[in-house]
């Protein structure tokens, strides 16, 4: 099932969207929290910051989008 859901058309396309959008909406929340303060970004190194950034959307992105596609497999299966 798991080499199934990951080679589904339209998976990847869907991991990346959603951890673009959770990237962005994770950091502009953040950023209000600490006041949007430009600080925000120069006060962390911001290498480190992206990077732990991109692994976090990406994990959520997959994780998230992998439950989506599984469940409408499934879904699909149990209709045939």
């Amino acid at each position: 099932m798991f080499k199934r859901v990951l080679n589904t058309k339209g998976f990847w396309k869907s991991v990346f969207s959603l951890a673009l959008a959770f990237g962005l909406i994770f950091t502009i929340i953040k950023w209000a929290i600490e006041g949007f303060d430009l600080a925000f970004f120069t006060d962390r190194n911001p290498l480190w910051f992206f990077l732990t950034l991109i692994v976090a959307a990406f994990v959520y992105g997959f994780l998230v989008t992998f439950g989506k596609f599984r469940a409408k497999l499934k879904e699909n299966d149990a209709r045939q």
